[in-house]
């Protein structure tokens, strides 16, 4: 299985972005309503400059306390990212998520982000290319 068709599978809620300059406040706000793990961080719609999740927002919290809500999100955003392609395997995308630790990668198609991948699209869509292929192999087993 390749990327483009996990994101084809997915629901189509959208890339869920904040500006660069949005407080960790208003980001927090926007994880919550949306009940999402992860927002890009884009200055323009289509334009990728970092990526900003739970964890990051935890992580810097817990080193600088309440105040760190009124900070912009440019200032914990994750900016050196790791990409894929929509070409991508499933498996290759699993193997740099698992290496990375890390949840959530942008897809870029020719330079402009096309969507955004978790482990659990990546995972789901594993478990259901295991699933046919299980079926066929039992299919061919009992002459089906």
């Amino acid at each position: 299985m390749i990327v483009s068709q996990i994101l084809k599978a997915k629901a189509d809620i959208g890339v869920v972005a904040v500006r660069p300059d949005a407080s960790v406040s208003e980001a927090v706000a926007v994880l919550s309503e949306k009940r999402i793990g992860t927002l890009v961080v884009s200055k323009k719609s289509g334009s990728l400059d970092g990526i900003l999740s739970e964890r990051d927002i935890v992580r810097e919290l817990g080193r600088h306390g309440v105040a760190l809500m009124a900070e912009p999100v440019s200032k914990i955003m994750t900016s050196k990212l790791v990409t894929c392609a929509p070409s991508d395997t499933a498996d290759g995308v699993l193997e740099m998520m698992t290496m990375g630790r890390f949840r959530h990668m942008p897809v870029l198609e020719d330079g402009v982000m096309v969507g955004l991948i978790s482990i659990g699209d990546v995972v789901k869509a594993r478990l259901s290319e295991l699933s046919m292929e299980k079926d066929a192999l039992q299919g061919m087993i009992m002459g089906h």
